[in-house]
């Protein structure tokens, strides 16, 4: 990723992973079982004039429910203009897309601006969950995250759970939170994703 952000190459890559996102969002099965998906997006990717343009376009064309799209971004979009970017995330939750903020907890943006964005979900970085049990500053911050996102009606993802005791303790915290990672499953094929329903069901 580092290396196609370096060569411009992440923008076309962004491009393509958004519309194959949404060709599986369109597919019977997904659609039935009323799955939702979310997709990374890079900043240099919503930084361009035409994100919200290309993000309808393909909303249209595939003909998906927008509120089963999630596009996750981090605070470092924040860091060129943040009034442009709260405007573009405002314009694509009006068409019914959802967001995420990705890595929370370890940018630097101000709390302020944070909480003017509209996103529906905080995804924790796996940093913090990595030691969980014995650094209590990184309790301390799930903790507040926790009682942040209940009074603002966001959901919680933990990211890099791979331990039993990592996912036991985060729900422990609050039944509610969302935990993601190898403990789970390992990351499979999106064809068989769809035709397996026990992967479905753990993914």
């Amino acid at each position: 990723i580092p290396v196609a952000e370096d060569c411009g190459l992440i923008v076309p890559v962004g491009d393509w992973m958004l519309q194959q996102v949404c060709l599986l969002l369109n597919d019977p099965r997904v659609q039935e079982a009323g799955y939702s998906l979310s997709v990374n997006v890079s900043s240099l990717q919503f930084q361009h004039s035409d994100f919200v343009d290309k993000v309808k376009s393909v909303v249209q064309r595939t003909g998906i429910d927008p509120r089963k799209l999630t596009l996750e971004v981090t605070e470092s979009l924040l860091l060129s203009d943040v009034e442009q970017a709260i405007q573009k995330m405002v314009n694509l939750e009006a068409l019914g897309v959802q967001f995420a903020l990705d890595d929370f907890g370890t940018g630097y943006s101000s709390l302020a601006y944070l909480m003017r964005l509209p996103i529906q979900e905080l995804k924790l970085d796996q940093v913090f969950i990595r030691d969980l049990r014995t650094n209590s500053d990184s309790r301390v911050l799930v903790e507040s995250v926790l009682m942040l996102a209940k009074a603002k009606g966001l959901r919680v993802v933990a990211e890099g759970v791979e331990k039993q005791e990592q996912a036991d303790l985060l729900r422990a915290l609050d039944s509610r939170i969302l935990c993601q990672g190898y403990w789970f499953k390992q990351p499979v094929l999106a064809e068989d994703w769809v035709v397996n329903p026990v992967l479905a069901q753990q993914a």
